[in-house]
């Protein structure tokens, strides 16, 4: 075995470990990246970018199909699953060839092998020892399932899903939450029908309830069927297909059934409890400064208890590097990480719900802006509206949005957020016409009294 000190060792390279490693890096830092599989992680290659390059095919499909509604006089010919994974891979190997080079030119070491913790500064990758005088855990997520519910033939992951080489006619989602209503939406669009069972009582059931009433009626509308409020009991299935059977014996036929139930922390048998961590339900505990109560030991992104998104997760390592560096940074607040769901209509957020501020806040206004009144929305077909939620004569607290392409808007409402902005704030500001960012300027407006294109 031979001995390798470096100021930092981060295991996985996923959003938080490489975005840890790069800041490290930078800051002058000798940094050595371990991963298993491939530098990017699942955001990268089974998460995020393939996905959303899905969603933007199936974007395409449904503009061709709906031309004719805006005088062009096309038809779909058909879907070649075979295209849309090419160019689903292609963007996907782009993203990998630039990342893969920037990580080399930082001079930072990439060792490939699976990880495991083996002292308070060392990992052990095979028959090699990595020391470092930090060490960033930064291990990811894995796709869940349900006890008793098996992963195999037609009962596929999100992993699985991505790399089918052909569309399903009919499909069963368990689990409304991201991953589910986005490959509703996506498969939907690519021509099948599709039924989401979810447990509880609304579709993304952490979003504002508003969002997801509206979601509802949007799916309702395209043919997207749904069980709420209903446990999923059991799965058989054969070489044509499978049948779901929900709690009450109601049953299901479809070819396939994507359990989309959610992502659990991976950290089994990577030696974390051996070296002294406390782990809850699989989590890393950390402080807000993401330290472990462990040596120099920090864990970042989706092993630790909070919102699992690669942009979090991302932030997460440029905080610990910065941490690491004596740079006291300020720490990431989940309640300011935004949140998008790329289905058909997007979803997007940012803040507390309507309901969570009345915990924090107790009395609170809110006002609806609808998509109606805004030019941008008109010329897209688009419907939906923003959501803001303020404390009583305090700042807005919460921003959200549904309607075609309103992720795009989020970045603003996190600055809305993040800095406390009153509407009396945003309504000063000059939102350029036409757009849908004009929509928040005008939720602003009517917050602040002073409405134009919507009702007080």
């Amino acid at each position: 075995m031979t001995e390798q000190d470096h100021d930092v060792v981060v295991l996985g390279a996923g959003s938080g470990g490489y975005a840890a490693a790069l800041r490290a890096a930078e800051l002058g830092m000798s940094v050595a990246l371990i991963e298993a599989d491939k530098v990017g992680g699942t955001c990268l290659h089974r998460g995020c970018i393939p996905t959303k390059a899905l969603l933007h095919a199936a974007e395409v499909a449904d503009s061709v199909r709906d031309s004719a509604a805006f005088g062009i006089n096309a038809t779909l010919e058909g879907v070649d699953i075979a295209k849309i994974n090419s160019y689903k891979d292609g963007v996907v190997s782009r993203l990998y060839r630039g990342l893969t080079g920037l990580v080399s030119s930082r001079n930072i070491e990439v060792i490939n092998g699976w990880g495991r913790l083996v002292a308070p500064d060392t990992v052990e990758v095979g028959d090699r020892r990595v020391t470092g005088k930090h060490i960033v855990l930064a291990t990811g997520s894995y796709a869940r399932s349900l006890p008793g519910l098996d992963i195999g033939g037609r009962v596929i992951t999100s992993d699985q899903a991505l790399a089918m080489d052909w569309v399903p006619s009919n499909a069963v989602v368990l689990g409304g939450g991201v991953i589910g209503v986005e490959f509703a939406s996506a498969w939907r669009s690519l021509g099948a029908d599709v039924t989401i069972v979810e447990a509880l009582p609304h579709l993304v059931p952490h979003e504002d309830e508003a969002l997801s009433k509206g979601l509802e009626r949007a799916f309702r509308k395209r043919g997207i069927g749904y069980e709420l409020g209903t446990k999923f009991e059991s799965v058989t299935q054969d070489e044509g297909g499978v049948v779901v059977t929900l709690e009450g014996g109601k049953q299901i036929e479809a070819e396939v059934l994507l359990v989309a139930v959610g992502r659990g922390p991976a950290t089994a048998e990577l030696g974390y409890e051996e070296q002294g961590l406390v782990l809850d339900r699989g989590f890393v505990v950390v402080d807000e400064r993401l330290r472990t109560d462990v040596g120099e030991i920090y864990a970042v992104g989706d092993i630790t208890p909070g919102l699992q998104l690669a942009h979090r997760g991302f932030a997460h390592g440029i905080f610990v590097a910065e941490q690491i560096a004596g740079l006291a940074p300020a720490p990431v607040v989940d309640s300011t990480v935004p949140r998008v769901t790329y289905c058909e209509p997007e979803v997007a957020s940012v803040g507390l719900t309507e309901a969570q501020a009345r915990e924090v806040h107790g009395e609170v206004e809110t006002l609806e802006y609808n998509l109606g009144g805004n030019g941008k929305s008109q010329i897209l077909g688009t419907a939906g509206f923003v959501k803001l939620v303020r404390a009583k004569d305090g700042p807005i607290v919460g921003v959200h949005m549904l309607g075609a392409r309103m992720g795009e808007q989020i970045g603003e409402g996190q600055l809305i957020v993040s800095w406390e902005a009153f509407p009396e704030d945003v309504a000063t500001l000059i939102h350029a016409h036409p757009t849908q960012n004009e929509s928040l300027g005008e939720a602003a407006l009517a917050l602040a009294g002073k409405p134009l294109h919507s009702h007080a």
